[in-house]
């Protein structure tokens, strides 16, 4: 993928937006003196690991939440520095460090934690009746299009047995009530908010599609890492640390969540038990194994030059492995 492939995804908008003026204190230190790191997220469940904000004292990091409203505009607030981490699609992030952009992939953000939602008016029950379908995803650079083409893989269809719309996530439950589409795979909590409001139904969670696949990965640029190890490990830890947490009481992280992710409690809440590992937040140590399968997935769709990224240069599991105690 050359520099204008990869601005014909959008990632370039955002500074042309005026971003850059947005956030222009990436990398200072705040009045105590610790190193302040901006961490770019989407309001999505996937990225619920923001709830370190308030779970944990760090010590050495001054953390501070920014939040976008797409893919987009994330990825490139990370390619210019604008953020100094994000959390990131795993083809988005494969694609920066494809770009040279000096990032490193340093903890998983979940595992799991994505949906094929279906029109509830449709009875369709097997992969077959999904031929013709319109089917929204985030982006053909998205672990959602990776999912559905593995799904049409699995069930012997070809790629061109749907149609692929590319839709911000915001809107499409109410392009799916309004008939716009067929459906829509992507991170939650948009299936659930479809389930709830009665205009959509699950047709399959991605943990049956792909169990326990990775999703998001937080991205960390390799400039702050450098100049600050210890709040890049303390960060790393108190992210894992949050990860049990949520774990250990997820009634608690839906109603914490409403700060960063501003969705009702009880969409999360539905998200985060029906079942409980709808999406995880354990098990998150970067691991070659899981990229690579990714990569191998990637190649398989075409996207051949982000999916030849070395991975010894890309993965920094240590941080993972010393705060897990590997």
């Amino acid at each position: 993928m050359n520099r204008r492939q990869f601005v014909k995804l959008g990632l370039g908008a955002a500074l042309a937006g005026g971003l850059g003026g947005a956030l222009t204190a990436c990398g200072r230190r705040g009045g105590d003196g610790r190193p302040r790191l901006r961490l770019g997220y989407l309001p999505i469940t996937d990225h619920l690991l923001l709830l370190a904000h308030d779970y944990y004292d760090f010590q050495q990091v001054e953390l501070v939440p920014v939040k976008f409203s797409s893919w987009p505009e994330a990825a490139e607030a990370l390619r210019a520095g604008a953020v100094d981490a994000a959390f990131l699609l795993t083809p988005l992030g494969l694609a920066l460090r494809h770009q040279r952009t000096p990032v490193q992939a340093v903890l998983l953000g979940h595992r799991n934690g994505s949906v094929l939602t279906l029109a509830a008016r449709d009875d369709i029950d097997s992969p077959a009746g999904l031929v013709g379908k319109r089917i929204a995803i985030p982006s053909r650079f998205s672990s959602h299009y990776l999912l559905l083409r593995r799904l049409l893989d699995d069930a012997g269809l070809p790629p061109e047995a749907v149609e692929y719309i590319d839709m911000a996530p915001p809107e499409m439950v109410q392009s799916l009530a309004a008939g716009r589409l067929d459906g829509f795979i992507v991170a939650e909590p948009f299936g659930a908010q479809a389930e709830m409001q009665g205009v959509g139904r699950v047709f399959t969670l991605s943990k049956d599609i792909w169990p326990g696949h990775i999703c998001c990965v937080l991205n960390l640029r390799e400039p702050f890492l450098q100049k600050n190890p210890e709040a890049a490990q303390e960060l790393v830890a108190g992210l894992i640390a949050t990860g049990r947490a949520i774990e250990q009481d997820r009634l608690r992280a839906a109603r914490q969540s409403v700060a960063y992710l501003g969705q009702a409690p009880e969409v999360i809440e539905f998200v985060l038990t029906r079942p409980p590992d709808r999406v995880t937040y354990h098990d998150l140590l970067p691991q070659r194994a899981d990229f690579a399968a990714t990569q191998e997935q990637m190649a398989r769709v075409g996207q051949r030059e982000a999916a030849a990224v070395n991975l010894d240069n890309y993965l920094e599991p240590a941080l993972a492995a010393a705060a897990a105690g590997i």
